[in-house]
């Protein structure tokens, strides 16, 4: 598990189950129901680095699109709709990719 001794399988499960219908995402309540915004500075950087699966130093738009399966395999891809207003949300500098320090204050949003 990917995220093992950060976050608990059961709330990992939780947040996907809870967003399992398709446009149903809202980062916010997956990180909270996730445990992830409780967490410290350098567990949501441990998060971070797991999302960026190319290890760019950034998370792009077709990593944002495979996000939930970061947390669960058998989880769906996030919608193009999902996926674009995700981006927005955390792309504070307008580079079309979202760095670490801007996941971090999406975590904490």
């Amino acid at each position: 598990m990917a995220f093992a001794g950060i976050l608990k399988d059961e709330d990992i499960a939780a947040a996907i189950k809870d967003c399992a219908a398709a446009d149903s995402f809202n980062y916010k309540t997956f990180f909270a129901k996730a445990g992830l915004s409780a967490k410290s500075s350098d567990d949501i950087k441990k998060a971070f680095f797991v999302i960026d699966q190319d290890k760019s130093g950034f998370i792009e738009e077709d990593e944002l699109k495979l996000f939930l399966q970061n947390f669960s395999a058998g989880a769906r891809a996030l919608t193009d709709a999902e996926t674009k207003a995700f981006l927005a949300a955390g792309d504070s500098d307008g580079d079309g990719k979202i760095g670490v320090d801007e996941f971090a204050s999406l975590v904490k949003a």
